[in-house]
């Protein structure tokens, strides 16, 4: 391998989530790109893509993928985002089930999930395992993210 690797998110609200990545998870954009059906059919994509960029603070990128022939789908798609089921339980599910994000302190994220859209799946919020905090949330369209910070000695728990 050349460079960290990249995770690509397919997406109904590209300006929502790019918004929360970048706001509340320092992500930086990098890259807009439009990718004609010339390219994303064969590459087995679907067709005609906007995609975005964001470099991770510690590395890697976060490539947010939204189909541009579905722009007029998004009504129906959020209307039965409410029905879709739960990210949890994560072990039960096959293939990439989430993505984790190291932080110095977790706290400050999980206090600002709320309000950016994210919805917590960890019960506690916090959980202190293995002299880590570890919590799992879902953003703002159901996608699972691990935060994990090395505190766990610590007893600030929420």
């Amino acid at each position: 391998m050349t460079q960290p690797f990249e995770v690509g998110v397919v997406v109904r609200d590209l300006e929502v989530l790019e918004r929360f990545y970048r706001e509340v998870l320092g992500c930086v954009p990098v890259h807009h790109s439009h990718i004609p059906h010339a390219i994303g059919g064969p590459a087995g994509l679907g067709g005609p893509l906007l995609v975005v960029w964001l470099q991770v603070p510690s590395g890697g990128r976060i490539k947010l993928i939204r189909l541009r022939a579905d722009a007029d789908a998004d009504a129906d798609a959020d209307a039965g985002a409410a029905a879709r089921p739960s990210a949890v339980p994560l072990a039960a599910r096959r293939g990439l089930s989430y993505v984790t994000f190291h932080f110095d302190d977790i706290v400050p994220v999980v206090a600002a999930l709320p309000a950016a859209g994210a919805r917590p799946l960890s019960s506690p919020i916090v959980v202190v395992a293995r002299d880590r905090r570890i919590s799992f949330w879902a953003d703002p369209e159901g996608n699972v993210l691990e935060l994990v910070d090395r505190r766990g000695g610590d007893q600030e728990t929420r």
